[in-house]
């Protein structure tokens, strides 16, 4: 295992400029080797643990702090190595490919003044924590199933909040999909977020009692005018022991039994109402 996970390591740093191959090559190599979990995060004792000497250990973190590598092309050479291997295998679903994004945190409850904070679900609020927006393409290598990385982005400075981290990560989720891709976000992103982002293709997890408005006003015949859409309930549910029924489709797009991910989509798509492709 220990020479597979060297010789990938080898075959992703290989192209880089020499000398900056090498010692980030000791750096990464002291990531994935576990060696931060004993000396709690810290670079340097890590970095001894893994047997390197202290000229070693300088060069290491020179590389990682200012060497000649940007974490873009890492991400590309990871992916086409990945892609490469026999048991490689996308998913799609109704031919969309799916990129799914998200945001993770690290805790950092001891450290003072931390920017930013992340919701605790153990803890029931938020600690403070860093927080990194992550994007993907699925699929799965010999039935185990994982994202491969497309970009990796952290709170910005200026602004900490994870909703603007949202808003970019979105943004730049958007510039670079294709027209066979289809994004997957969980529950906690809201449909405008998306909408804002300019991102048309997307499945995204919504509580059960879900309801929308269509996006044109309903027939005027007489009376008030409507000032909201018709409201729309895709799932079915139950309600002081009454059933809700669930709203068909305007177009039939399912293929047996609830909404597919392009019903959900054209739900909130503009030019739903009107049955556009």
């Amino acid at each position: 295992m220990t020479n597979h996970t060297i010789s990938v390591l080898v075959t992703l740093l290989q192209s880089l400029p020499v000398g900056t191959n090498l010692a980030l090559f000791h750096f990464m190599w002291m990531m994935v080797s576990g060696a931060l979990l004993p000396n709690r995060g810290a670079m340097f004792p890590a970095l001894k643990a893994t047997g390197l000497s202290d000229a070693a250990i300088r060069r290491a973190w020179g590389a990682f702090r200012k060497g000649a590598w940007q974490i873009a092309v890492l991400l590309r050479l990871w992916r086409e190595y990945v892609k490469g291997l026999k048991g490689w295998q996308e998913h799609r679903y109704e031919g969309y490919l799916a990129v799914t994004v998200d945001v993770t945190a690290f805790w950092r409850p001891a450290l003072k003044r931390c920017p930013s904070k992340h919701y605790h679900p153990a803890a029931n609020r938020a600690l403070p924590a860093m927080i990194v927006g992550i994007s993907g393409e699925v699929g799965e290598v010999n039935g185990q199933r994982m994202a491969l990385p497309r970009a990796f982005e952290r709170v910005h400075s200026k602004d900490t909040s994870e909703k603007g981290l949202w808003q970019r990560v979105l943004k730049n989720v958007q510039k670079g999909l294709q027209e066979d891709e289809m994004v997957v976000v969980d529950a906690g992103v809201k449909i405008s977020a998306l909408q804002e982002a300019g991102i048309e293709r997307y499945l995204i997890r919504l509580a059960t009692n879900f309801t929308a408005r269509r996006n044109v006003f309903p027939d005027h015949h007489r009376g008030r005018k409507a000032k909201y859409g018709t409201l729309v309930r895709p799932l079915a549910r139950q309600y002081n022991g009454n059933t809700l029924a669930a709203h068909a489709p305007r177009r039939n797009i399912h293929l047996g039994g609830g909404w597919t991910p392009a019903a959900r989509r054209d739900l909130a798509r503009p030019g739903f109402e009107r049955g556009d492709a």
